[in-house]
């Protein structure tokens, strides 16, 4: 087997900002692995928060590049390589190869349902409260909004949502940005607004005290939650968990989490990080099986792959089997 890993960098259409910072490019790791004329590819994000850059995933990647081409297998991949980014692309990559030499998709070899067409969300890139209004009246027709939270005007900018896109589901990250006595009085707020969904209110690390909170509004992990090991003690804090494929290192992990967390009781969000649709056409596999889907990367971009998912408004398509599965 002939493996290859190269970053690539995709402009967005506009500046995307969080709380961490801004950025206008998607820069991604994408695998390639070829066997007897067969391709099979898959694409990661690594993510500073995680201490993970594109040269560090393929230093990671290039390390093990003999076991890789003497035909290391999914199984074996998962003690080799820690979740993130590096394992993400690389077990992407194995499932879509076995997909395209068996004939068989992805979901079958995986025991999934077939994919259909979904509602995802939108995320709005943070400003200020009277521009986030704007972008929401400009996306008042989607039926799911994401809204990243900073910490001051956060209200303000939730009501000027609201007032504009009346119709719409209100979901929104506070990335880690929240103490604890503001937990109680600003989920009590959100919910007075319709908000859905709160993800990661506390750091990672520090966040035992939601079990003991009051919060109308359904709180999900994100940062704290990378496998399916991760779940047992999250299941007092949060109501949800945020599955995103390179925070638990690929499908293959991806499956386990979604497993565990309905055994847990825990609704699931499959969401991403800002990529193309090579990166969110295994995480659509399991769309089926979450309450909230937040998988808009690609619409972030100024141009997504030539062969990437279709979107129509927010409804997004299962890919096609020349792009990935």
């Amino acid at each position: 087997m002939r493996f290859a890993a190269r970053g690539e960098s995709f402009p967005l259409a506009q500046v995307f900002t969080i709380s961490r910072g801004a950025k206008t490019s998607a820069d991604v790791v994408v695998v390639e692995l070829d066997r007897g004329g067969i391709m099979g590819r898959g694409e990661s994000v690594p993510y500073p928060r995680y201490d993970e850059s594109v040269p560090g995933t393929l230093a990671e990647l290039a390390a093990i590049k003999p076991q890789i081409e003497a035909g290391l297998n999914r199984q074996q991949l998962q003690d080799l390589l820690p979740p993130g980014a590096a394992r993400n692309a690389l077990d992407c990559a194995l499932w879509d190869l076995e997909a395209k030499a068996s004939g068989r998709p992805v979901h079958q070899l995986a025991g999934l349902a077939a994919p259909q067409p979904i509602d995802t969300a939108f995320t709005l890139s943070l400003d200020t409260p009277e521009a986030m209004g704007q972008a929401a009246a400009q996306n008042a027709h989607r039926p799911l909004l994401k809204i990243t939270l900073a910490g001051a005007d956060d209200l303000d900018r939730v009501t000027a949502i609201r007032q504009n896109a009346p119709d719409s589901t209100l979901i929104v990250d506070a990335n880690e940005g929240w103490s604890p006595d503001q937990v109680e009085p600003l989920s009590a707020s959100l919910a007075e607004q319709g908000v859905a969904l709160v993800e990661q209110p506390l750091p990672a690390g520090e966040d035992t005290l939601l079990a003991e909170l009051a919060h109308p509004v359904p709180l999900c992990a994100d940062e704290s939650c990378h496998t399916a090991a991760d779940l047992d003690a999250l299941a007092d804090r949060y109501d949800c968990v945020n599955l995103k494929l390179d925070k638990t290192g690929g499908l293959t992990e991806g499956l386990k989490v979604a497993a565990r967390a309905k055994e847990r009781g825990l609704d699931l969000m499959v969401g991403c990080m800002v990529a193309t649709s090579l990166a969110m056409a295994p995480a659509v596999l399991l769309a089926a099986q979450a309450r909230f889907i937040d998988l808009d990367g690609p619409l972030l971009l100024k141009q997504d792959r030539a062969d990437g998912l279709r979107y129509a408004g927010s409804r997004l398509h299962p890919p096609d089997p020349h792009l990935w599965g």
